[in-house]
């Protein structure tokens, strides 16, 4: 890879409609993409999707949307110093370096804008109904590889083919290119690299990374990038940034909900990390000194100390894991720049173990707390329900709805249905780009029931936490 070509600035729209001059601005075009994420509605549903605990009434307790900031953030940190430092090597020149840091910030901020509401339960329940309606859905036509792609577009769904479909078509402005990003940040927005029917063992295709339905926009901006099916580099910085982001602002929320007290954490934490404690204890030791430190500071005690030791103990963990993730980085930037690289970055870091024992933690004694696993069993029972309803009246496709179902149809998102009565019109690439795609997976030509499917999908994913449990309890009197 390269990365002349990983920093196009060719836009999604002009593979298919030629580029009209535009006057320039003291905005590169990467920075727009930043801005045009920053300004998007999606981006503003996020304050009321959860992060771990959903409909939280504290506003101190994250929410996806402040999640994503703090990803953003870090991904943003991390970019600069590993663009510095190409810059130092030669490898990349000053206005690369500023391209490389926005990207990842751009990225950071929109990596979780595709998950429907209440967070991963939510993403569980809607491959859970598809994985319901198996016997009678997936009757698709075509050859099995292709079959096997479209069920598993559903029966195995996630956020983050979700993310990519939404940035590239449903957020709707004057056409269907939606926000109508740079190639470049499409290339690093995709987390995964496989198709629903090509995940193998390897990190970057251990899930999928897009649905059938945007192949052809991952096919054209691998082609303009030069990535091929490898990851592009800026990928495995925000990925990393999530990871250490989520994984110990968790904790701190935890800590914050009153699941569990700071000692208990400690502990625990120490005891995940499988005797690599060196690293951990460096983090308890900064965290102690900066909330027992005395001279001008006030003396907290009891919920209030333990909300301040995971606090100042969480910004030494990200301190020190976006170090060593840097570290790994250069380590290995010339495996990650030939496609060869298949592993997490912090995983071959000297945090690994840090990180680690926060995941375990989270995963024992955050995420299985009973309030969370309360809220699971109502967000499994809203989100079928509501799929119940309207897959009454998408199912009908193009067809006739009766006077009910019409009242259904008039009820889901109208980008979303619009979007859904123009799948026949999608454009084709111009001449110039045909034969960049894979032609023989049919990218433009999708059964009427996948797309009647996608309708229901799109119209629950793009629901707030509190509007799907408002409309499940208006629709079924609850």
């Amino acid at each position: 890879m390269e990365w002349n070509k990983l920093l196009s600035e060719k836009r999604i729209r002009n593979f298919f409609v030629k580029p009209k001059t535009t006057e320039r601005n003291n905005r590169t075009e990467l920075e727009r993409d930043y801005d045009r994420a920053v300004f998007s509605t999606p981006l503003r549903r996020m304050h009321d999707k959860a992060q771990v605990f959903p409909l939280e009434p504290n506003d101190s307790v994250r929410t996806r949307l402040t999640h994503s900031l703090e990803v953003s953030t870090v991904a943003r940190d991390m970019a600069r110093a590993i663009s510095r430092w190409l810059e130092k090597e030669n490898k990349i020149d000053e206005e690369q370096s500023r391209h490389i840091e926005t990207i990842a910030a751009t990225c950071g901020l929109i990596h979780d804008l595709g998950n429907p509401p209440f967070g991963h339960a939510g993403e569980e329940a809607v491959a859970e109904w598809f994985k319901k309606q198996e016997s009678n859905f997936f009757n698709f036509v075509g050859n099995s590889r292709r079959k096997k792609q479209l069920k598993n577009d559903f029966i195995k769904f996630n956020g983050n083919a979700q993310t990519l479909r939404l940035v590239s078509k449903l957020q709707i402005l004057s056409d269907l290119y939606g926000l109508n990003f740079t190639c470049a940040t499409m290339s690093a927005a995709c987390k995964y690299t496989a198709s629903s029917d090509r995940i193998d063992k390897n990190h970057e295709k251990k899930n999928f990374g897009y649905f059938a339905s945007e192949e052809l926009i991952v096919d054209l901006v691998r082609n303009e990038t030069g990535t091929g099916e490898s990851r592009n580099p800026i990928t495995y910085i925000v990925e990393a940034a999530d990871d250490i982001v989520y994984s110990v602002g968790d904790l701190e929320d935890g800590v914050k909900k009153d699941v569990i007290a700071w000692e208990e954490l400690k502990s625990k934490l120490m005891e995940y990390s499988e005797g690599d404690t060196e690293l951990l204890g460096k983090c308890f030791k900064k965290a102690k000194l900066l909330i027992d430190k005395k001279d001008d500071r006030v003396e907290l005690k009891g919920k209030s100390r333990d909300e301040a030791m995971a606090k100042a103990f969480g910004i030494w963990a990200i301190g020190e894991a976006v170090h060593a993730v840097i570290e790994t980085f250069n380590d290995k930037y010339e495996s990650i720049m030939s496609g060869d690289y298949h592993k997490e970055l912090f995983e071959d870091s000297r945090a690994c173990s840090l990180i680690n024992a926060c995941k375990e933690a989270g995963r024992k004694h955050v995420y299985c707390a009973e309030q969370n696993l309360k809220n699971e069993v109502m967000a499994r029972h809203v989100i079928h329900e509501l799929m119940d309803i309207f897959w009454e009246s998408a199912s009908k496709g193009k067809g006739r709805r009766t006077r009910f179902e019409g009242k259904i149809y008039s009820l889901m998102s109208e980008n979303y249905r619009n979007v859904f009565e123009k799948i026949e019109s999608a454009p084709e690439p111009l001449p110039e780009y045909k034969s960049t795609y894979n032609k023989s997976r049919g990218n433009n030509t999708l059964p009427e029931k996948y797309c009647c499917m996608q309708l229901v999908a799109d119209d629950i994913c793009g629901m707030t936490d509190t509007f799907a449990t408002t409309l499940h309890r208006e629709l079924t009197n609850g």
